[in-house]
């Protein structure tokens, strides 16, 4: 029982605590959903993903970290088994809406980007752990990039923007924490925007074009391509400061706002918990990524750091671009609002990140 408190004593209860609310914040938004949907499977299944992402965190707490950083072979294992994730789906995954980007397992979707991501920073942290001090050498870079660029081309023909823009971010985003050279780096992003371009041209379908371009002017198509980005705002308009009240919001209820318990989250708790509850996410949110850096700041060498600090990075990345997707001011990707949207894959994953840093922390 000493033992048993012992560990609990080490773990950081704020990081808990403030995933937890805000995956119960979610949970509340995903019920009140249901109920004009008159469909609560999801809701149920979040639940169960929810205790399964608690236990796994839990677990991966009590191994020590360190077999990630002393073992490159196990690494590069879990990366491999990424990898061949993403290409089967290409030839075994349903299309979905257009996109190949889960395996449909009876009821169950299961992402391999989720895990693919939480592998990447683990990989990306024990690479540049060990070079940081030979970042001005271009072999480095190019390494990594293949590292990225190989699942990264994976995703890219499901076809999912969203998520193989985040790793291009979440790439940029280390190279620079580890110390690349400015001119590397504009170098680097000379060359993305003349890739962007040929893209734009030859490669992107009309439709992505279309979620850009309504992006910037949806009125242009009200009905069609801007629909979502327009009732996404009018639904945050309707919660006021106190918000509509739970299965009391127009756009939520009617159908109005889509898929609003995965991509349009933001907006169904906007719309029936007002600016208090924005506000309420926003500020869990804050304490979240303060505690990570915090385990990051306080790490014994540069693995620990820069898994923590590439982790917050995602958090960032992925509540920013959910939330400007929200409000209009970024084009609707599909990124998901961490620990609060709907999705086993991801909730799972992100739990399991916690578990890292908790082992870091106690240790």
């Amino acid at each position: 029982m000493k033992v048993l408190f012992g560990y609990l004593k080490k773990l950081d209860w704020i990081i808990i605590g403030s995933a937890v609310a805000l995956a119960g914040i979610g949970l509340l938004s995903l019920y009140s959903s249901s109920i004009g949907r008159e469909d609560f499977t999801n809701f149920n299944k979040q639940i169960v993903f929810l205790v399964m992402g608690i236990g796994i965190m839990f677990i991966v707490s009590l191994v020590n970290y360190r077999l990630f950083k002393n073992d490159p072979y196990f690494l590069l294992f879990l990366w491999g088994l990424g990898v061949l994730a993403l290409a089967g789906l290409l030839l075994f995954g349903p299309e979905i809406r257009g996109v190949k980007a889960w395996y449909k397992i009876g009821g169950i979707s299961i992402d391999p980007v989720e895990y693919m991501k939480i592998v990447l920073l683990l990989l990306m942290a024990k690479y540049f752990s060990l070079r940081h001090v030979e970042m001005y050498r271009i072999k480095h870079i190019i390494l990594s990039a293949i590292y990225f660029g190989i699942p990264f081309g994976l995703i890219f023909l499901q076809p999912n923007l969203g998520s193989a823009g985040l790793l291009i971010l979440l790439w940029l985003v280390i190279l620079l924490i580890s110390g690349i050279r400015l001119r590397h780096f504009l170098a680097i992003v000379a060359i993305g925007v003349v890739v962007f371009s040929f893209a734009w041209a030859f490669v992107l379908h009309d439709y992505q074009k279309n979620r850009i371009v309504s992006f910037l002017e949806p009125e242009l198509d009200p009905l069609g391509i801007g629909w979502s980005q327009l009732q996404s705002k009018i639904a945050i308009g309707n919660g006021g400061i106190w918000g509509r009240g739970i299965g009391q919001g127009t756009q939520t209820q009617h159908g109005f706002l889509t898929e609003p318990h995965t991509d349009f989250m933001f907006s169904a708790i906007g719309e029936e918990f007002g600016l208090v509850g924005i506000g309420g996410v926003f500020a869990l949110f804050s304490l979240l990524l303060w505690r990570v850096f915090k385990i990051g700041e306080n790490a014994e060498s540069n693995f620990p750091r820069l898994f923590s600090i590439g982790f917050a990075t995602l958090l960032i990345i992925q509540f920013s671009v959910n939330i400007g997707m929200n409000i209009g001011f970024l084009p609707i990707v599909g990124l998901p609002l961490p620990f609060m949207s709907y999705g086993g894959s991801s909730l799972l994953m992100l739990f399991f990140g916690l578990g890292i840093l908790q082992s870091i922390k106690s240790r």
